[in-house]
């Protein structure tokens, strides 16, 4: 492979045997597919009553197109180009040369031997490709059930927050700043561990107070390993104290999302919170234009969401699902998607390849990024030494002060103390990979 920029550690890639993104790609992506060409195969039914034999012939289609790129994916072949004519087609088929130029002539770009990034991201576009080129079900969302099914799954934590939302909103005026930051704080950091809770909070648990995500934060707190959660205080803060009536909050924060489901529906507790308590007068939800990466948040995902929760049986779950419909209706929560979130450039490269969203970005006075794929894609998923800042490894993305809220699913993480990483490996050695850890990492733009 062509020699990186000075002092830029190579990106992590599957040419490792053994390694996180060797297993991915040997493992779970191939398991991914399998699934998913099971789904579509359970849908015949749905799709004939929809559409007759057209919508039989698009289901076999489908299942062809997504059989043929397991065979690729799992015997190492070169990575094709696509050819479903929308629009991020020709900038896909473009970043492909680029990654040929990059690797040289000698190896084609493929599964095993190219960035896991790259490669992962390239999955989920051929995905949609299957789909989109098999009218009438090419709006089908190939993964809705397990979307839907995280939802209904987490019903007693979601109505534990809608219930500890509602408890401090009654008191909402009698708030010193200190209890105010408490709340903010705890919101973040259910937030955070979105995932977390989700998996805590199976619907096996009879319990609700055992599984509420707000009582299980102290059992959490050791395993954040970076926590910036004062900064981003701050910088709510120093924005308010800036504004011209000396109450009002920031203007815009923007979320970058992750999953649906769960962590969804912590997101938007947590921008309830944000402009209920004038903390911030505008969120920007920014989410995935297609299906992508098995649960992200989609628009009808987002729109749903609000939907289910306006209509549960429960008084305070309802109660916030009305109030964010409200929000959405008044223009103080708004969703929005971009090519380039299911693209598979690292951040750095945004203002070059999409300077409209990097221009909108620069707008926001907070922006939160979501889950492990924003962190993989803030530090371009390359082979960073733990101590190394986490401003270093931005490489210069900076269109607003941000915060990544993340918990450790791949092997990349900036940031650490020195020896720290050291300590986690000798204690625990999958600790960057198996979801127990997480970290709060803030920067903010000179």
């Amino acid at each position: 492979m062509a020699a990186v920029q000075s002092g830029v550690p190579p990106s992590l890639s599957a040419k490792v045997t053994g390694s996180f993104a060797y297993l991915t790609i040997r493992d779970r992506l191939p398991t991914i597919l399998t699934k998913v060409i099971d789904t579509i195969h359970r849908n015949k039914n749905t799709f004939f009553e929809e559409h007759g034999e057209e919508g039989i012939e698009a289901e076999k289609q489908a299942i062809g197109l997504l059989s043929k790129l397991r065979n690729e994916l799992q015997t190492d072949k070169p990575v094709i180009e696509l050819t479903d004519g929308l629009e991020d087609t020709d900038s896909w088929n473009e970043y492909l040369q680029r990654q040929q130029r990059l690797q040289g002539d000698q190896e084609p770009v493929s599964w095993f031997k190219s960035p896991w990034l790259y490669v992962e991201c390239y999955m989920y576009r051929r995905i949609q490709e299957a789909v989109s080129l098999n009218p009438p079900i090419s709006n089908f969302d190939v993964f809705n059930e397990g979307k839907t099914q995280s939802f209904y799954e987490s019903q007693k934590a979601v109505m534990t927050l809608c219930t500890f939302l509602e408890d401090t909103q009654k008191n909402a005026e009698k708030l010193s700043p200190d209890q105010l930051s408490e709340h903010f704080s705890k919101l973040l950091q259910i937030s955070l561990w979105g995932n977390k809770c989700d998996l805590s909070i199976s619907a096996g648990q009879d319990n609700s107070q055992k599984t509420s995500p707000v009582d299980a934060l102290a059992g959490l707190q050791p395993y954040i390993l970076v926590n910036d959660s004062g900064m981003v205080w701050s910088t709510l803060m120093s924005s308010r104290r800036a504004g011209e009536s000396g109450e009002s909050g920031v203007d815009r924060v923007d979320i970058v999302l992750d999953n649906a489901g769960f962590e969804l529906v912590t997101d938007l507790v947590l921008a309830d919170f944000l402009v209920s308590s004038g903390l911030a007068r505008k969120i920007y939800f920014h989410g995935k234009s297609f299906p992508w990466f098995v649960s992200d948040v989609t628009a009808n995902d987002f729109h749903w969401t609000i939907r289910q929760t306006m209509a549960a049986n429960h008084k305070w779950m309802s109660k916030r699902g009305f109030q964010w419909q409200n929000y959405v209706k008044e223009g103080a929560w708004s969703y929005h998607d971009h090519p380039f979130w299911t693209q598979p450039h690292e951040f750095c490269d945004m203002a070059a390849d999409a300077p409209d969203l990097y221009a909108r970005l620069q707008q926001a006075d907070l922006i939160l990024f979501k889950g492990d794929l924003n962190y993989r894609k803030l530090t371009g998923d390359r082979a960073w030494e733990h101590t190394v800042a986490f401003s270093t490894a931005l490489r210069g993305f900076g269109p607003a002060p941000l915060c990544s809220l993340r918990t450790l699913k791949a092997n990349v993480q900036v940031g650490l103390q020195p020896g720290q990483g050291e300590k986690l490996a000798s204690k625990d050695p999958t600790w960057m990979t198996n979801g127990k850890y997480a970290v709060i990492q803030f920067y903010r733009p000179l």
